[in-house]
């Protein structure tokens, strides 16, 4: 019962870290990454379809991404749907290749990204933390119920304690990792 709950209880916090390690990929640095357009849907076939599947992205340098559509007629699509998202990013096609260069952010637009970024990390420490009070809700209850007895009971705890300081540790260190790349110039 108890290695149960422990299983799921880490398969539930891998999960939220994985969550917030996508929603970090989204943030903007100074830098050009291709995921950061692959979550951006573009109308395909009558299908909204992720840019990944329908073009290459490539860097092609530090500040700008190179996407080459597999079907020509997509061009104008992917340039919407690339100024649509909200990114700040102003594709301009070259021939068969879409060009995004990366502005250079501004010192006030960084530390609103990282005002966002904190805010993450934060919400994600939260669903850690009330990940452990179900776990130990249900442990509580298993006890109760004489299930499992005070000793085993405790161990479960503690067990669980393990798991959430693993994960806020882990929550932290991408957080610093993404500040120090949204202050680098």
């Amino acid at each position: 019962m108890l290695p149960d709950i422990r299983n799921d209880t880490e398969t539930q916090m891998q999960k939220r870290l994985e969550a917030l390690r996508s929603e970090l990929v989204k943030i903007r640095t100074g830098r050009a990454n291709p995921s950061l357009l692959e979550h951006i849907l573009v109308p395909y076939y009558g299908n909204d379809t992720p840019l990944n599947q329908v073009a290459s992205i490539t860097v092609s340098d530090a500040r700008t991404l190179s996407i080459s559509p597999w079907e020509r007629n997509l061009i104008p699509a992917i340039e919407k749907a690339i100024m649509q998202s909200g990114l700040g990013l102003n594709p301009a096609s070259v021939g068969n290749v879409i060009r995004v260069p990366m502005p250079i952010l501004t010192e006030e637009r960084r530390k609103e990204m990282i005002k966002l970024v904190r805010q993450m990390a934060e919400d994600a420490r939260v669903s850690i933390r009330n990940i452990r009070r179900d776990a130990n809700a249900k442990i509580k209850t298993l006890s109760k119920d004489k299930k499992i007895s005070e000793d085993e009971e405790r161990r479960g705890e503690a067990d669980i304690q393990k798991l959430t300081d693993r994960y806020i540790n882990d929550i932290d260190q991408l957080l610093s990792k993404k500040e120090t790349d949204l202050m680098e110039i």
